[in-house]
């Protein structure tokens, strides 16, 4: 029987199947939509990025999908621990000080993206894999001088071809980022986190804290020479996903200095994460041949929307592969550049207006994890030690931190343009949420201050505010409410919740099935 062939028009074009396209195609398809997804490859198909943030849960949950993900048995996460100073305790994120029902998984991104896309096609999404987008043709727009993309060009590995014409689309093309690196040419890329990884996959490798709260967290780690970082991640298939990464630079300057193969450098590598090295132990074992290498280059655009379309996941931006933002971004940008497309076509808002709500929740939610990264770099004291200015979009800044401008800035500095030291000061801020701290010591805090200093949603506290909360003498209290208050940078990233409350250029997304859109507040 032969295959279904892509049709010749649809309402939305998506390219690209993984978490930012399945999840757009999915929640447009039950919208009521006519919605095309067009995957180069086929699925289940390899992929790294297995642990998860606290948003999957919720963003998974709107489209009916929490449960399956659950039934599948993919590790529970709940939280993550990180040495990033040798000589001092790990510190340790519990993700259930973020709310109840923030805890979420370790997946193998293979059964985690096949999940997705075979949810979207059940819910009305026409998928075709292996069939690669060659080319997008543009005609002029509303504006005659800005040119909308109206049909692209396909090829799927029967080696049958066609054209396929669309209202919308959504480039959700990964890290080739069609759009962006073809046509708009418009990508950037932040040169101090220009890093590279390779990974592999063990076995028997002991699970940090087994049995207790914090079985199954990943570790990431510090390099003991300060020049990268290790993760390591348990997954349910009974393997752990070890990897090492560093900056290009660096990474090349090792390899000259000792020739050998890539997993010849891998391994040596990881003898300089003494963390990682211990839950090998002496049971792990390295499953010969897994190691690869990918280029986890961090990079930005000059805006990720234009007349009738939509860039989300890493089509549109990619951060690091320390904190673990890539499906969420790409969840973010997807929601967004669904809601946005709706709001579009209802008439809630122009198109230029869609534009721009776009563009900034996606800027504004890889901004805030930039600056995370940033700080976690200071912390480890090395790539990434100075601000570059360079390496951040300074408007996406701004809008992201507009609530801790008093706080990092000054109170009394009305000054609006981004300088290096405001960034700096800004990272000094967010570096108090790697700062080491216990569960006896939440405890013993919480039995003392205040419930709503307590919480994310509490409020966002200058040093003074602390000094007037806290007793001089109490060192325990100041450590846990420090790495609250820089929490409180990602306290809207840990659902889908922001969209509804946390308004952009004036709107705020009805996150209602059958109702989505946006509304002036």
């Amino acid at each position: 029987m032969a295959a279904p062939e892509v049709p010749k028009r649809t309402t939305v074009l998506v390219i690209g199947g993984g978490p930012g396209g399945s999840y757009a195609a999915t929640v447009l398809a039950r919208e009521g939509l006519d919605v095309v997804l067009l995957e180069a490859l086929k699925h289940p198909r390899e992929h790294v990025g297995e642990s998860m943030l606290p948003s999957m849960r919720h963003y998974l949950r709107f489209i009916d999908l929490e449960d399956e993900f659950e039934a599948r048995g993919f590790k529970h996460k709940p939280g993550a621990a990180f040495k990033f100073v040798h000589g001092m305790r790990e510190c340790y994120t519990d993700f259930s000080t973020l709310g109840p029902h923030r805890t979420t998984w370790n997946v193998v991104r293979a059964e985690a993206d096949d999940l997705m896309l075979r949810h979207a096609s059940r819910q009305g999404v026409r998928v075709f894999e292996e069939t690669r987008v060659v080319s997008i043709d543009f005609r002029a727009g509303e504006d005659p001088s800005i040119s909308r993309p109206v049909s692209a060009s396909w090829m799927d590995k029967n080696g049958r071809s066609g054209v396929i014409h669309f209202d919308w689309l959504i480039d959700a093309s990964g890290r080739q980022g069609i759009m962006s690196t073809k046509y708009l040419k418009n990508r950037i890329y932040r040169e101090g986190l220009r890093n590279v990884a390779a990974y592999g996959y063990w076995k028997d490798v002991t699970i940090f804290e087994e049995g207790g709260h914090r079985s199954n967290s990943p570790w990431f780690e510090c390099l003991t020479d300060k020049q990268g970082w290790c993760w390591l991640i348990p997954l349910h298939d009974g393997t752990t996903s070890i990897g090492v990464v560093m900056h290009q630079n660096t990474s090349n300057q090792k390899k000259a200095e000792r020739p050998g193969s890539l997993e010849e450098h891998y391994l040596e590598e990881l003898k300089l994460a003494p963390g990682v090295q211990q839950l090998i132990g002496e049971k792990g074992i390295y499953v010969k041949g897994s190691v690869k290498s990918t280029a986890d280059y961090s990079y930005h655009a000059t805006s990720y929307s234009g007349d009738h379309y939509r860039i989300v996941g890493d089509a549109a931006a990619f951060v690091d592969p320390l904190f673990s933002s890539g499906v969420h971004v790409a969840m973010t940008g997807a929601l967004s550049a669904a809601s946005t497309i709706l709001g579009s076509m209802k008439g809630q808002v122009s198109e230029s207006e869609a534009q721009s709500w776009h563009d900034a929740k996606v800027g504004i939610c890889q901004t805030r994890f930039l600056l995370v990264v940033l700080s976690a770099y200071r912390q480890m004291q090395h790539q990434g030690n100075s601000a570059v200015l360079s390496d951040v979009n300074v408007n996406d800044f701004q809008a992201a931190f507009e609530l801790f401008r008093p706080i990092y800035q000054g109170e009394h500095d009305t000054s609006t343009q981004l300088t290096n030291d405001e960034l700096s000061n800004m990272i000094d801020f967010t570096r108090n949420l790697f700062t080491p701290t216990t569960e006896e010591q939440f405890k013993g805090v919480r039995s003392r201050v205040a419930p709503e200093y307590m919480t994310l949603g509490g409020p966002i506290m200058s040093p003074t505010d602390l000094d007037k909360v806290l007793d001089s003498d109490d060192g325990d209290a100041k450590e846990v409410l420090r790495r609250l208050n820089s929490l409180k940078v990602l306290r809207n990233d840990t659902s889908p919740e922001s969209f509804t409350s946390d308004a952009v250029n004036g709107y705020v997304v009805v996150l209602e099935r059958g109702k989505l859109g946006l509304v002036k507040v």
